[in-house]
């Protein structure tokens, strides 16, 4: 295994997925100076706390070190320590982790002249991490400092106009300093820079995911014994292949709450209820769209709309675990990319999601379960093929927890939610005629807080924007917009337009992710 030690960056849950897709396990960890220690034998889950002794008892082939927020020359930053240089393994710095590298090893770290953040012409020179990388290229600069002077042995193995020192290594040590993001899909060479580092560290490549459906099994089993156990089941890819996964484990002693928010796609609930009743499953379906419609009344916030709806999802389940009594464990369909952007060990709160950072400060169950949350989407995808899973579940068009309530901007009200429904329901089935669903990661429509003057039928409107999203995407963490035929568009509009009262203007999102994300709240 390689292990990833974050310091709070952004892309960091993209290193783990670059490293993983070369079927090389590993872990992402925050640093501790606290007295702890780590079966080598035990994989001890992402973010949680380690010290150098639980570094040395997991025994990695190889260390990255991410990037992060902080400056390595301020007082209170967190720095990696020394004796990791000294392993004899290969450890791989990227931007802050380029720097900390630097200044713990004798080197100067500074704030730059010129900040670099986007995409950045760089010169390539002979490097062991750089083998078969194009000399010219393009990278992904996040950075407002930069390296001045390099450590004792370093020597300099890329540039660009702003940072003479855009990487850098000790070549007998297997050190490598790199400032940009090789883990953005950005960075055009980062998917070579990867396998370099991977070969350098000698690793075997036979991490799969059938290993991956096994162990977890067996781990379910162990844990919950013969608990009873109560899976929040939205009826997307993630919350199937969980709720698969568990049966498995437990077979009867699970139940499956579905709950309708009133906040689906059209026609979302029947689909769904239709899917799982072909499925030894005991099912239970929640009609709550009044209950969280008048929670959600006059929020406008989208994080509060997030922890209000995440809160009453827990309250809805706990009510239903009373019902059937003696229920110690509730199961999520949680991922990587939803912890990463709650807010992992020290990175910052992109937004909460419904089942992470939008849990109530108090939940009344033994221990809240989350089977998948070491995977990125393609990887639960792959385990949901091993579990059997039919190719139109497992290739189920994603869909948020909290559903259109972060699709509408604004307050949500009943007839927002038609709006949305019907625009969506039209955008999803033109795409689908067109032939190019397959081919986008995800699309939906969103219904904007604008309001513009139209006209209709020779008559003034003043009605609301919709705005179409459509993105691609292998993980879900970095995202580009999807460039669809103007003709497609334009008939999507004209039907939008024409048949969702309340509409008079459709606009299409083209920003990628980041700066933006895929979703809008």
């Amino acid at each position: 295994m390689i292990l990833v030690l974050d310091f709070g960056g952004q892309y960091n849950q993209l290193i783990a997925r670059r490293v993983r897709e070369n079927n090389v396990y590993c872990e992402v960890h925050t640093l501790t100076d606290e007295k702890i220690s780590v079966d080598k034998n035990v994989k001890s889950g992402l973010g949680t706390a380690i010290n150098f002794s639980a570094i040395k008892n997991l025994n990695p082939e190889g260390i990255i070190l991410t990037g992060g927020p902080q400056s390595v020359y301020e007082k209170n930053s967190s720095l990696p320590p020394k004796e990791i240089f000294e392993l004899n393994i290969p450890v791989l710095g990227i931007c802050y982790g380029a720097q900390a590298m630097t200044k713990i090893l004798g080197g100067e770290v500074k704030p730059a002249e010129v900040k670099e953040y986007g995409k950045t012409d760089a010169e390539i020179f002979e490097s062991k991490i750089f083998k078969n990388v194009e000399k010219k290229t393009v990278v992904w600069m996040s950075h407002g400092d930069r390296i001045f002077s390099l450590p004792e042995n370093f020597s300099v193995t890329a540039k660009s106009e702003n940072c003479p020192i855009a990487a850098a290594e000790n070549s007998q040590k297997n050190l490598f300093a790199i400032q940009f993001h090789p883990e953005v899909l950005h960075t055009v060479e980062g998917k070579k820079i990867f396998e370099n580092f991977i070969e350098i560290c000698g690793c075997k490549k036979d991490w799969k995911m059938d290993s991956f459906v096994e162990e977890k099994i067996s781990e379910l089993k162990n844990k919950i014994g013969g608990g009873k156990v109560l899976c929040a089941l939205s009826g997307g890819v993630d919350s199937s292949v969980a709720a698969v996964l568990l049966s498995k484990a437990v077979g009867k002693n699970l139940t499956c709450v579905f709950v309708d928010h009133g906040l689906l796609r059209k026609n979302e609930a029947a689909e769904v209820e239709k899917i799982f009743s072909n499925y030894d499953l005991n099912f239970i379906k929640i009609d709550a769209g009044e209950r969280f419609l008048k929670k959600l009344s006059g929020v406008t916030d989208p994080e509060r709309k997030r922890k209000i709806i995440g809160e009453e999802f827990i309250r809805v389940f706990e009510e239903i675990a009373k019902k059937i009594g003696a229920v110690d464990f509730l199961v999520q369909g949680t991922i990587y990319p939803d912890v990463i952007e709650s807010g992992l060990g020290k990175s910052a709160v992109i937004k909460s999601h419904h089942n992470v950072g939008g849990l109530p400060d108090f939940v009344d169950f033994k221990e809240i379960i989350e089977p998948l949350r070491l995977l990125f989407k393609d990887e639960v995808r792959q385990a949901g093929r091993e579990l059997n899973l039919p190719e139109n579940l497992v290739s189920r068009q994603p869909f948020p927890g909290p559903g259109l309530g972060i699709r509408i901007i604004g307050e949500i009200t009943a007839e927002k939610i038609k709006i949305v429904q019907d625009a969506d329901a039209i955008y999803r089935e033109e795409i689908f005629n067109a032939g190019i669903s397959k081919n986008l990661g995800q699309y939906f429509a969103a219904l904007t807080n604008m309001r513009s003057v139209g006209v209709m039928g020779d008559g003034r409107t003043y009605d609301y924007a919709i705005v179409l999203r459509a993105v691609l995407t292998n993980d879900f963490m970095t995202a580009d917009a999807a460039q669809i035929d103007w003709k497609i568009l334009n008939k999507i509009a004209n039907r939008i337009v024409n048949e969702v009262k309340g509409v008079n203007r459709v606009l299409y999102d083209c920003t990628s992710k980041p700066p933006a994300t895929i979703e809008f709240e």
